[in-house]
């Protein structure tokens, strides 16, 4: 008996005009440059709201560890509910929660408001406005095989908003304080707004295929669950997580701490995010070419003797600045890997989803390295015993990438681009 039609026709890259694709992928960069970019420059604000507003360091750094875990957390169920009801209002509640709790934390200075709004609500907010919705929009609208360029290029677009979210802060804390700093961050929050509706314009486009169609949530999980590769991945994504959560939150603090200028701290921040921009790029056109699980754990050991060779050096200003500029390399590249990966092992059906699930391991690691570092950091005086155990773990967790299986599931195998 023939299998039943699907609901919708197959989706086909035809049914786009070029600008019809290209509004979508800029409204989708731009909603993730402009989440991204002032999540990576909260780090800027601890110093002055513990010298002005009495917050701990260790209360900052352990809001931004509940930003880390809130994000893991809900990333699984926002990738689902994009997977199974679309884009639109998981994005426009995302914008929503972001500004609501910046104004929180600006308002209300305190050690539970900011793990409330700093915390949680913008936690929330970053899995409806960065890789799990803007990865299943580029799957729906590019041709899978320049799928892992163009996640490059959505990755790439995450490090855009450092451009002018770290400057922004910067000058805003010279000027005119934390709080006004804060609130200037509300504004690029509710300019993430027209982005997001023009990015959910992918919601009205059909289902890839008619086999993805009729497969369940519970199916791709248990999937997911029964590949050893899939699994190596989530797994050294932990690492991933921890290294980066560390640096972006404690990098500006360790250089005060060495005697340099704030000025560097937020420079360092922006070196990262242009070098982000060429990293994701490379990247992402490599994964169209060579084994992504090999670039991925060749991504996880360099960064990890970055680390160390940074770290074990004299701290300057230059030297500084060539350590951003690696990491920046090193940095978001890894998302259109992972991206890359799960399409290519299991289709873009669940896409949201299993990126989600894996993204949870990842910020269990940013949780552990944002408050662990502040932990450390409190309890000796230094950071000399967080960064040796990043490295320690970072090349653990590259050597096992490495030998990750990218085995295509059978129902993969043989089937339509």
């Amino acid at each position: 008996m023939p299998s039943p039609a699907p609901a919708h026709p197959p989706f086909h890259i035809a049914a786009l005009t070029r600008n019809q694709s290209l509004a979508i992928l800029a409204g989708a960069a731009i909603m993730m440059s402009l989440a991204m970019g002032m999540r990576q420059s909260l780090g800027l604000f601890m110093q002055p709201m513990a010298r002005d507003a009495g917050l701990a360091a260790a209360d900052f750094a352990f809001a931004l560890a509940i930003q880390n875990i809130a994000w893991g957390v809900t990333q699984p169920f926002a990738g689902a509910i994009v997977d199974r009801w679309g884009t639109r209002l998981v994005s426009i509640c995302g914008v929503a929660l972001f500004a609501g709790g910046l104004a929180l934390t600006a308002v209300v200075p305190s050690a539970v408001f900011a793990c409330l709004g700093m915390g949680i609500m913008v936690g929330v907010a970053l899995s409806c406005c960065t890789s799990s919705v803007t990865g299943k929009i580029t799957a729906r609208v590019v041709n899978p095989h320049r799928r892992g360029l163009a996640f490059g290029i959505m990755s790439a677009a995450g490090s855009l908003g450092g451009f002018a979210a770290a400057p922004l802060a910067a000058g805003t804390l010279s000027s005119s304080g934390w709080q006004i700093g804060l609130i200037a961050f509300v504004g690029l929050a509710a300019a993430m707004l027209p982005a997001a509706l023009f990015a959910s314009r992918a919601d009205d486009l059909p289902p890839d295929t008619a086999a993805s169609a009729q497969q369940s949530l519970k199916s791709a999980l248990g999937e997911a669950c029964g590949h050893g590769g899939y699994m190596v991945m989530a797994t050294a994504y932990f690492v991933c997580g921890l290294q980066l959560a560390f640096l972006v939150t404690h990098l500006p603090a360790f250089l005060a701490s060495c005697g340099l200028e704030p000025m560097v701290g937020a420079l360092a921040l922006v070196v990262i995010g242009g070098f982000n921009v060429i990293g994701s790029l490379v990247f992402g056109w490599a994964g169209d070419r060579l084994p992504r699980q090999i670039l991925l754990g060749s991504i996880y050991l360099l960064r990890s003797v970055a680390i160390a060779v940074y770290f074990s050096l004299p701290v300057t200003a230059g030297s500084t600045m060539v350590f951003a500029a690696i990491m920046g390399f090193l940095w978001l590249g890894v998302q259109p890997l992972v991206q890359g990966l799960v399409a290519q092992i299991f289709g873009i059906r669940f896409l949201g989803t299993l990126t989600g699930v894996a993204f949870f391991s990842h910020q269990v690691g940013a949780f552990l390295g944002a408050w662990g570092g502040g932990v450390v950091f409190a309890a000796l005086g230094s950071y000399d015993v967080a960064w040796k155990i990043a490295v320690l773990i970072g090349l653990i967790a590259g050597t096992v990438q490495l030998l990750m299986s990218k085995r295509p599931l059978p129902r993969m195998v043989g089937a339509p681009a």
